[in-house]
């Protein structure tokens, strides 16, 4: 089963909600990411298994994000104070997060949601 990480106020994860229904994946499980964003052993995982670059798992256009200055912060910092700073802050990542416990996308790209994701339609 999927697990959605998202917000329903934001329209990316709409979009990737939306997306699902279109693909006829109407069970998962959704996780406010604001309330309760994946606990760092989660994340560090999900990291791994998207191959993505660190910087990718931030929400860049969010308030959070420019309210703490982490444009300048993050070059920085670790890749593990940057997992700690996202497992604690959920409003800093970039939504939807989506894992299987085995595959994981961060973001909604159409592509690669579809080519990830079609196994469960």
């Amino acid at each position: 089963m999927l697990t959605f990480y998202g917000y329903k106020k934001c329209g990316t994860s709409r979009k990737a909600e939306q997306k699902l229904s279109e693909m006829g994946i109407d069970e998962y499980k959704f996780i406010d990411i604001t309330e309760n964003p994946p606990e760092l052993p989660l994340l560090t995982k999900i990291y791994q298994q998207t191959g993505e670059d660190i910087r990718k798992f931030f929400n860049t256009s969010g308030a959070e994000y420019k309210t703490l200055n982490m444009k300048d912060k993050i070059p920085r910092m670790s890749e593990k104070d940057i997992l700690i700073a996202l497992s604690e802050n959920g409003k800093l990542l970039k939504r939807p997060l989506i894992t299987d416990g085995v595959h994981s996308t961060v973001g909604y790209t159409e592509e690669t949601f579809v080519a990830t994701w079609k196994k469960y339609s």
